[in-house]
């Protein structure tokens, strides 16, 4: 296989990856909302980060010792795509009658072994790309923007494609469409190129048995507070994936604002934050080259403070929602500048025998505890603020939000050392 062919098959392993997310993330918020769910969103959206504090870690020793990442990746996706159409199946039978603890399990059992393939797709592209002579740091960025382009063609999908009159952002059926995509990427996951696994000597300690040697990256002070930083600035990961559609219908009370095109297609709105990733994924190299990753990790912290405080400026009427356009445009930079640029700098400071794990141990720092910890704090400003039955009351959320990111900036700016200025001391 050349290097164009296996891009090509990266390239729609990554389609695949981030289109079975795509297809409910932005949009299970406003379908919970209306099911009469809304006060539990926040459990949703949490328990992406519940799961992600050990089943990323759990799967990375898995695919880094005992079952090669490829056909972990597949079995991952199989049984989260059964999953999720089980929960898509039961809000069918139940219509009206949707009841959070059977939807809750069925679509956390689903999260649990989708998210542990978000580092293992990584450690599948890593690995082919340095078995073919390509430097991943170089030739991942330009490849991972097609994972975006299929978190947005899902993103349009679900919300212009309707079913019985009922858009999908709206409805059950986007889970449906989350978990048939995550069984074709079941199939397709075994034909990419083989990763090994490490199993080691024969004396092997329990840590070095069960792959946890990663642990050991925290006895590095700053791989200590890169560790925890990531941690702080993943609590700012699922807000907007769980408030901002909801927000954005909100103002559908408002006869002025209802007919906008900011609150009957909000999907497609936001669906603008990823058309940016698309683009800010391509300066990852250029940025972490030029910059090094102290300074790409304060453009995504500050990032994140401008997404959250114009969100709470803006509003659907012209030119309020310009500010929306323009908390959608930064938050490419508040993403990529985080996740993979921290995902590449993990990669390129482990060696081969713990680099899966690795990647679990950042997925359980940022998505993991950071996530659940900061959706559930979230939940409690938002219902601080008592935004469902104040609406008024968004701005000051999203204050809040902002006001947090800034401090966490401001922190790491003081307590993190640029490893390429550690290396000349």
């Amino acid at each position: 296989m050349n290097n164009k062919q296996l891009k090509i098959r990266l390239v729609l392993m990554l389609i695949l990856q981030y289109g079975a997310w795509g297809a409910y993330l932005t949009s299970l918020g406003r379908y919970l909302g209306n099911a009469g769910l809304g006060p539990q969103i926040k459990w949703f959206f949490a328990m992406q980060g519940i799961v992600s504090i050990f089943m990323p870690t759990l799967m990375g020793i898995v695919a880094d010792r005992h079952i090669p990442a490829q056909k972990t990746l597949s079995m991952c996706h199989g049984l989260a795509g059964l999953f999720m159409i089980g929960a898509g199946w039961y809000c069918m039978s139940a219509g009206s009658q949707v009841e959070f603890a059977p939807l809750f399990i069925l679509y956390g059992l689903s999260l649990a072994f989708y998210m542990p393939t978000i580092a293992v797709s990584n450690s599948v592209a890593y690995n082919a790309l340095s078995k073919s002579g390509l430097d991943p740091v170089k030739a991942f960025p330009p490849l991972r923007v097609f994972g975006t382009i299929g978190f947005i063609c899902s993103m349009l999908a679900t919300n212009f494609v309707k079913f019985g009159g009922v858009a999908m952002q709206d409805s059950y059926t986007q889970l449906f469409s989350s978990g048939l995509i995550s069984l074709v990427l079941c199939g397709y996951a075994l034909t990419m190129p083989a990763c090994e696994t490490n199993r080691g000597g024969e004396s092997k300690s329990f840590a070095e048995a069960f792959g946890l040697k990663a642990f050991n990256l925290f006895k590095d002070p700053q791989f200590a507070v890169f560790f925890i930083f990531s941690m702080l600035l993943g609590a700012s990961l699922q807000i907007t994936n769980g408030y901002a559609n909801t927000f954005l219908g909100s103002f559908a009370e408002n006869p002025a604002l209802a007919n906008t095109f900011a609150v009957k297609n909000s999907n497609a709105l936001i669906a603008i934050s990823q058309a940016s990733e698309t683009l800010c994924i391509l300066l990852i190299p250029f940025a972490m080259k030029k910059f090094g990753i102290k300074k790409v990790m304060l453009m995504a912290m500050f990032a994140w403070v401008f997404r959250f405080g114009l969100f709470g400026a803006g509003n659907p009427a012209w030119p309020g929602v310009l500010l929306f356009v323009l908390s959608c445009i930064v938050y490419g930079v508040a993403f990529d500048f985080f996740n993979i640029s921290g995902s590449l700098y993990v990669n390129e400071n482990t060696t081969p025998d713990i680099r899966s794990s690795a990647q679990g141990v950042f997925m359980l720092m940022t998505n993991g505890l950071g996530a659940s910890i900061g959706t559930l704090a979230a939940g409690k400003v938002v219902e601080a603020c008592d935004v469902f039955n104040t609406p008024a009351n968004w701005s000051m959320a999203w204050y809040i939000f902002a006001a947090y990111a800034c401090v966490v900036a401001v922190l790491f700016a003081i307590l993190f050392k640029d490893p390429s200025k550690k290396a000349k001391a």
